[in-house]
């Protein structure tokens, strides 16, 4: 009853959190000048627009001032706010140029295609999903993965703890974890692979909202939601049943193993072998889960789940 209550507590801050959005600038059309007017033309191109906010993300960016060739530097860290654009159809290195301004005395042009290599929008999705993507970001994912199941093995080897596949603990809900990460990352790389467009309008856009998205993306944030609340589930479940250190070295051999699986699938899909991948999954996460709720009793002792009557195999207690 109690863990019940637990988890409709976590659906209704689910669905609190999903009414979080980040909604784009909304201006009147009969007071729209020109100019508000083409930045709106260009942000159904480009998904941004005039007033939009930008962190700097590299070591530092020049802002030259046109038509001299001064520049203005600003760096790392520093926030800079899009004041207008300009298109020049003989620049042979980028057309398109833009406005951005720090303050009223640092303001200057930049090719966009710089500046967009160098920013990141202030919002947190957008940076959440800026980090997630970055390239030393997936070399330390990478890292952390062949670490943890290394030592995690070992570990389990040695004093014979749980872990994920091996020595599993009697619940659910860490199967189910792993199946959404892998099925989370199939559906990222999808979008990236064959809606790229959409996902950069999420990008600069982002919404923590799933209704109203694409439905690829509804999806994707479907599912991103369940990995929340399936992991709250899995923390609860387990520190219910293992001591803070078997906990500990679970949860480190969990990680491992979900980081193992959205490098696998994001890369796999890619070559379109991820999605026979992801149905066979499917079908071992869904016999594994048939298999591990196939509990009817519980140890009169311990609380340890049991499949049938008699002696505990956790406190060796007899149960009739």
């Amino acid at each position: 009853m109690l863990k019940s209550k637990n988890i409709g507590f976590l659906c209704l801050v689910l669905a609190l959190l999903m009414a979080c959005t980040y909604s784009s600038p909304i201006v009147s059309g009969e007071d729209m000048s020109s100019k508000i007017k083409d930045s709106v033309n260009y942000l159904m191109e480009r998904h941004y627009t005039l007033n939009c906010n930008f962190e700097v993300t590299s070591d530092s960016l020049l802002l030259q001032q046109l038509p001299l060739v001064d520049m203005l530097p600003v760096f790392k860290g520093e926030r800079l706010v899009v004041a207008e654009f300009m298109v020049l159809s003989a620049d042979s290195v980028d057309s398109v140029w833009v406005k951005v301004a720090r303050d009223q005395e640092t303001m200057g042009w930049v090719h966009e295609k710089e500046l967009l290599e160098k920013v990141v929008p202030v919002d947190p999705v957008s940076q959440f999903i800026h980090f997630f993507s970055n390239s030393h970001t997936i070399a330390f994912l990478v890292i952390v993965g062949l670490f943890g199941m290394g030592y995690i093995h070992r570990a389990v080897c040695r004093q014979q703890l749980q872990l994920i596949w091996l020595n599993d603990v009697d619940s659910v809900f860490p199967t189910i974890l792993s199946w959404l990460v892998a099925t989370a990352a199939t559906l990222y790389a999808s979008i990236q692979h064959f809606v790229p467009d959409i996902w950069e309008q999420f990008y600069y856009n982002p919404s923590l909202n799933p209704f109203g998205l694409p439905w690829i993306l509804s999806l994707f944030m479907f599912n991103v939601w369940g990995i929340v609340l399936v992991g709250l589930a899995t923390l609860d479940d387990l520190f219910h049943q293992t001591h803070v250190e078997a906990a500990f070295f679970y949860l480190l051999g969990l990680l491992s193993c979900c980081i193992f699986l959205y490098l696998f699938f994001s890369f796999a899909t890619y070559y379109y072998i991820g999605y026979p991948c992801l149905l066979m999954y499917a079908a071992w996460s869904f016999n594994h889960v048939r298999h591990t709720s196939l509990y009817r009793f519980s140890c009169g002792n311990c609380g340890a789940k049991l499949k049938d009557k008699g002696v505990c195999s956790h406190c060796g207690a007899v149960n009739e």
